[in-house]
C-alpha cells in the first residue's frame, strides 16, 4: 500500500517548475505544483509569498488566494501563506536574496493590507523584531492568531525577549539570513539558540544552508521536540540538477540541490524535496526514524497552532 502523505511544510516558495512569486501565475500551473508536492509526500504546505513591492506582494497574494478557491487540489494542499517579508533588515548578509529597494519597516497599515490581499489565509509572517516600531504589526498579527517569525534579522537578545512578550513565535531558517561571518558569541544564532524554550526554531536540512555537523549541534541544543524542518523550496523543487530561470536569476541547480546567486555570495532557496530533507536527518545527522517525522510532519503543524 502506498504512503499517505505526511510531510508538512513551512516555507515553499515555489514546486514542480512552478513559482508561487510569478506575477501570471496559472490555475493549470498551481495543479501541477500542488499534484508534485502530494506525488513527494506533502500533505500540506504554506505557499510562502517573498519581499517586493507592496503591491506587487498583495497581487501575488490575492491571485494565489483566488487560485486556491478554485482547485479543490491546491485548496487541500494550501493550508495558508507564509508572508516573508517586506518588513525584514534592509542591511547585507541580514536581508539575503530579498530585493532591497522593497524591504521596508514594519507598519500596521501596510500589513493590514498584505493580510486583506491573502483573504484571510496567512498562517505566519516573517519580519525583523528590531524593524517592528513598538512591536504593533507582531502584536496585530497575534491578535488575529497568525503565527509571527523573526528572519532575515539582527534584533538584540533584548529586542527578541520583547517580542516573545508581544507574540512573537518562531525564528525562520536559523543559520541563514544572516552575514557569512558573524561576532563570535553575541550573534542572532546563538540569540535564537538560547530562547529556544520559548521559539519554535526552523531549519533547512540540505547539508549547505547549514551544514549537517552543525544541525547536529543545534538540534542537540534546542531539542528536537521544539525544531521544525522546512525546505525554503523554490521552483525547480522536485525537479533535479539543471539550469533554471527564476526571476531575474538565472540558477545552477547541481547534485547538492542548492540554489545560489551567479556570484556566489548568497542562497537562493533550495531545490531540496521534504522527503530528501527526512533522508538528510536519518542518514547525514543520524537522528532515529521517529525523531525525523517530528520535525518534518509533527513539529511543523504543532507550531501553527494558536
Amino acid at each position: 500500500m502506498t504512503q499517505p502523505p505526511e510531510f508538512f511544510d513551512l516555507q515553499v516558495n515555489g514546486y514542480g517548475g512552478v513559482d508561487f512569486n510569478q506575477d501570471d501565475l496559472g490555475a493549470d500551473a498551481l495543479h501541477t505544483a500542488c499534484a508534485t508536492l502530494r506525488a513527494d509526500g506533502v500533505a500540506g504546505i504554506l505557499a510562502t509569498i517573498i519581499t517586493e513591492d507592496l503591491p506587487v506582494m498583495c497581487a501575488r497574494l490575492n491571485r494565489l488566494m483566488q487560485l486556491r478557491a478554485g482547485d479543490p487540489l491546491a485548496a487541500s494542499v494550501i493550508a495558508g501563506f507564509h508572508i516573508e517579508g517586506p518588513f525584514i533588515s534592509p542591511h547585507d548578509g541580514y536581508r539575503g536574496a530579498h530585493p532591497k529597494d522593497a524591504v521596508r519597516p514594519a507598519e500596521v497599515g501596510a500589513m493590514q493590507r498584505l493580510l486583506d490581499a491573502a483573504g484571510g489565509l496567512t498562517r505566519l509572517v516573517t519580519l525583523a523584531p528590531e524593524f517592528d516600531a513598538g512591536l504593533r504589526v507582531t502584536r496585530l498579527l497575534s491578535g488575529q492568531r497568525i503565527a509571527v517569525s523573526a528572519g532575515h534579522c539582527d534584533p538584540s537578545l533584548d529586542q527578541l525577549l520583547a517580542a516573545l512578550d508581544a507574540g512573537l513565535r518562531l525564528f525562520t531558517h536559523v543559520g541563514n539570513g544572516c552575514p557569512m561571518q558573524l561576532p563570535r558569541h553575541d550573534n542572532v544564532i546563538q540569540r535564537a539558540l538560547s530562547l529556544a524554550d520559548r521559539l519554535w526554531l526552523t531549519f533547512i536540512a540540505d547539508g549547505v544552508h547549514v551544514p549537517f555537523f552543525a544541525l547536529r549541534n543545534y538540534l542537540k541544543i534546542a531539542g528536537v521536540d521544539r525544531c521544525v524542518v522546512v525546505t525554503d523550496a523554490i521552483a525547480p523543487a522536485g525537479k533535479g540538477p539543471g539550469i533554471y530561470r527564476l526571476g531575474r536569476w538565472e540558477l545552477n541547480i547541481g547534485d547538492d540541490l542548492v540554489a545560489r546567486a551567479p556570484d556566489g555570495s548568497h542562497l537562493i532557496g533550495s531545490a531540496m524535496s521534504m522527503s530528501r530533507a527526512f533522508d538528510n536527518l536519518v542518514r547525514q545527522v543520524g537522528l532515529s526514524e521517529g525523531e525525523a517525522r517530528r520535525l518534518t510532519m509533527m513539529n511543523p503543524r504543532a507550531a501553527m497552532e494558536p
